[in-house]
């Protein structure tokens, strides 16, 4: 099998898609290792032509959803991050020191189950660093109502007051809101179902989120809790997310404009 870093090898960093393709290939190596669903090879495609048109940056909206999601985070009684396949491939070092700041444990939840695949989810957070990790014990695990999928076996989560889906889909979330649960969503689809239903969207990589986050946490976790919950009152998601939308537009016109520009005929 091929490693990362020897890709990194092969993939020169002057590649104009060095940074795409590195992390291409940390999914498929998580696909190999049985972290990744095959399926995960499509959501991740299909999110990096979202990232094309929002600039392949985090932008000032997403930011805004960061702050606010960190701060939910930071006043959140039973909070828990819940951890995919995908997520686990692409930021486990990440999102073990996002936990570890913010004291938010970590629950492995998959779509789309195969012998073997928790474990190995588990091995890879516990190589980060994860020292408690939930979703991993099936005489632990309870059904979520609501749901019919494999998504609806749960534990920390089902008395959760605050779940982190990054790169979720969109049933789940559903199911979470009307049990009366906060969801923090990371996605790169502004229109998806899970971007609408959840109470904050961040509309942006997860590779750039989390570290944002880390950073977000760092400084919010100096803060009182009423400058805390002034950050999530002031945080409008519907409005976010048209905000997003709009930078989407501006960014598909600005580059009609420069499409040709550069290239001589």
């Amino acid at each position: 099998m091929t490693s990362n870093e020897d890709q990194d090898h092969m993939v020169p960093k002057s590649h104009p898609r060095y940074e795409s393709i590195k992390y291409r290939h940390k999914i498929i190596d998580g696909m190999k290792n049985l972290v990744v669903a095959e399926a995960g090879l499509i959501a991740h495609g299909r999110g990096e032509c979202f990232d094309y048109i929002l600039g392949e940056k985090t932008t000032e909206t997403a930011k805004k959803a960061i702050e606010a999601a960190v701060a939910s985070i930071l006043l959140a009684d039973r909070p828990i991050i819940s951890v995919n396949g995908n997520v686990a491939a692409l930021v486990p070092d990440e999102l073990v020191i996002l936990s570890n700041i913010l004291n938010t444990p970590l629950e492995i939840n998959l779509f789309y189950h195969k012998k073997g695949r928790i474990n190995a989810i588990k091995k890879v957070l516990q190589k980060a660093g994860a020292s408690v990790i939930y979703g991993t014990d099936p005489k632990k695990m309870i059904d979520l109502n609501g749901l019919d999928s494999n998504r609806k076996k749960v534990e920390f989560i089902a008395n959760a007051d605050l779940v982190m889906v990054p790169l979720e889909d969109g049933d789940r979330t559903e199911a979470l809101k009307k049990l009366n649960k906060k969801v923090i969503a990371v996605d790169l689809n502004p229109l998806s179902r899970t971007a609408i239903w959840a109470d904050i969207t961040i509309v942006d990589n997860i590779v750039r989120t989390i570290p944002e986050m880390i950073k977000a946490a760092q400084k919010l976790k100096k803060l009182d809790k009423t400058k805390l919950e002034m950050i999530v009152n002031n945080f409008n998601n519907k409005l976010n997310i048209q905000n997003t939308l709009n930078l989407i537009l501006e960014y598909i016109e600005k580059q009609k404009e420069n499409a040709f520009a550069a290239v001589k005929f």
